[in-house]
């Protein structure tokens, strides 16, 4: 049975359960780890699930931040350096990333806290993290403040993606579930993905058609 839950009645919800419950609204969301290196060397790893596709032609991602009214680590690391990376999390090290999360000192690089692995590649100075199966290396485009609540969207642009190939297929899709790749819900709920099969481009004239792969 359906249940009508207004605004008046999420403004009386104790300041937590609100955030489990709104966070929980936009359904299944990407798991992604950004990792950012600072002026001075010192690499940063920080699990966010608002990753987004902005465009294919240039190729650009975007992701939501909070502002810089507490210490945000990866925002000042690349707004500083100008790049990052977006790291997929898969099953095998979900619990890792979602450790990276936890406020870490200035000093200390999560990689090292939680377990995980940088890899530096020759075009961007920010580390990749080793263990995921789909990485973009990112250069920012732009930061943008958003008045409505006081965040900040970031906008950059793919200059190259590290990729297992056994999720690519012959018309460049990727089948994320061959890499298992996670997804969250929430602010902490992980969950595996499943394939329910492709379907053909939509046309008026005729019902959802399934892709034979």
């Amino acid at each position: 049975m359906l249940s009508r839950i207004d605004e008046t009645a999420m403004e009386r919800m104790a300041q937590r359960y609100r955030a489990h419950f709104v966070n929980s609204l936009s359904g299944y969301k990407s798991a992604n780890l950004i990792g950012s290196i600072s002026p001075q060397g010192l690499t940063n790893l920080a699990i966010v699930s608002s990753v987004f596709h902005l465009g294919a032609d240039p190729p650009l991602m975007g992701l939501i931040m909070r502002p810089h009214s507490s210490p945000r680590h990866s925002l000042e690391n690349i707004e500083a350096t100008g790049c990052f990376t977006i790291n997929q999390v898969h099953q095998s090290i979900h619990r890792q990333a979602h450790q990276s999360s936890a406020r870490y000192p200035r000093g200390e690089s999560e990689f090292d806290a939680v377990g995980l692995t940088p890899r530096f590649g020759e075009r961007l100075i920010a580390p990749y993290v080793a263990e995921s199966r789909l990485s973009m290396g990112m250069e920012l485009v732009r930061v943008r403040h958003l008045e409505e609540n006081d965040t900040l969207m970031v906008s950059a642009r793919i200059v190259e993606v590290w990729l297992d190939e056994v999720a690519l297929a012959g018309d460049g899709h990727l089948h994320l579930e061959h890499l298992d790749t996670v997804t969250v819900s929430g602010l902490d709920h992980y969950h595996k993905g499943e394939s329910l099969g492709r379907l053909a481009y939509a046309k008026p004239d005729r019902p959802p058609l399934t892709l034979e792969e």
